[in-house]
């Protein structure tokens, strides 16, 4: 096979059609990601036209349907932000511990089983968490709490939690076998027990890639939506975080249920509310992109490369 003057042989025209496949794959999401940055810009700037940027990030009250309108975004923040901390507080020591459990304890058959289950953890519709939580979740929570509401934050934590624990404990993992045995061996003959080895040797040497891992599920606990919408509710509140039946037991409204709430609504496309609903994603947006670059940057920064 020739073009011109160049002869290119059979195998290494397939190679420059695959190439050529993954370079169009690579830029179809650039641009992809590009438009949808586009379009958050344009009707953001479109709807601070009409409402202040300093009313926005300091409001107290979040009402974009119903008369007297209210933009306020510190609600959402409040409810995401409170979701948010406390599904850390449950799903980053458990996702690190089974990190650990199956780097440094478990056996080949062992990890060959349980990794393969916690990724269909991952691969669960987020819907089904939602109703796992308001069915299962939130009955038993009333037999400790009997303050409870039907909608609340801890339920919505614990299902989220469950969903990023597998993120956090195949990045950890991933990083902790990356960590030479030699060291491992080192601390043995040294004395050291493997609970000592463990803690001691492989997690701050894989301090990196776990740290990163953390950020990752943070971040997908910042923007998940369907789970949240149906566990935790849908009112729009200043949570006060040092009140535990304020924070944990009612219900809230996160960043991401206000922007199903206005999706669904009957607004119509030119409305400021229709146009609030961009506000809120590139805040969103900004917030999780923030999250991912401190994760690059410390991946990149701290790393410890082995040879």
């Amino acid at each position: 096979m020739s073009f011109g003057n160049a002869r290119i042989k059979p195998r290494n025209f397939k190679e420059v059609i695959i190439q050529n496949i993954f370079f169009v794959s690579s830029m179809l999401s650039i641009l992809t990601t590009v438009g949808i940055i586009f379009i958050l810009l344009v009707d953001s700037l479109s709807f601070f036209s009409e409402v202040s940027v300093f009313d926005f990030l300091t409001g107290t009250k979040w009402n974009p349907n119903i008369k007297p309108y209210r933009y306020g975004i510190l609600p959402l923040i409040s409810g995401t932000t409170v979701f948010t901390f406390t599904t850390a507080i449950i799903a980053l020591p458990l996702g690190l511990l089974t990190a650990v459990y199956l780097s440094e304890y478990a056996g080949k058959r062992i990890r060959a089983t349980v990794k393969p289950l916690l990724e269909i953890l991952a691969g669960l519709p987020t819907v089904v968490y939602g109703y796992f939580a308001l069915v299962y979740i939130t009955p038993a929570l009333a037999k400790i709490f009997p303050s409870i509401k039907t909608f609340n934050v801890l339920s919505a934590a614990i299902v989220v939690a469950i969903m990023i624990i597998p993120t956090i404990t195949s990045i950890s993992e991933d990083a902790m076998k990356a960590v030479p045995g030699s060291l491992r061996e080192a601390g043995y003959a040294l004395g050291s027990t493997k609970f000592q080895v463990s803690t001691k040797i492989v997690i701050p040497s894989a301090l990196s890639g776990i740290i990163s891992s953390f950020i990752l599920g943070i971040s997908r606990a910042v923007g998940e939506t369907m789970a949240v919408t149906i566990a935790a509710g849908n009112l729009s509140r200043i949570v006060n975080p040092f009140n535990l039946n304020e924070s944990l037991l009612q219900p809230i409204q996160t960043m991401t249920a206000a922007m199903v709430e206005i999706g669904i609504s009957d607004v119509t496309g030119d409305s400021i509310a229709y146009k609030s609903l961009f506000a809120v994603g590139i805040t969103l947006f900004i917030m999780t992109m923030t999250l991912n670059l401190i994760s690059q940057y410390i991946k990149t920064r701290y790393r410890d490369i082995y040879k």
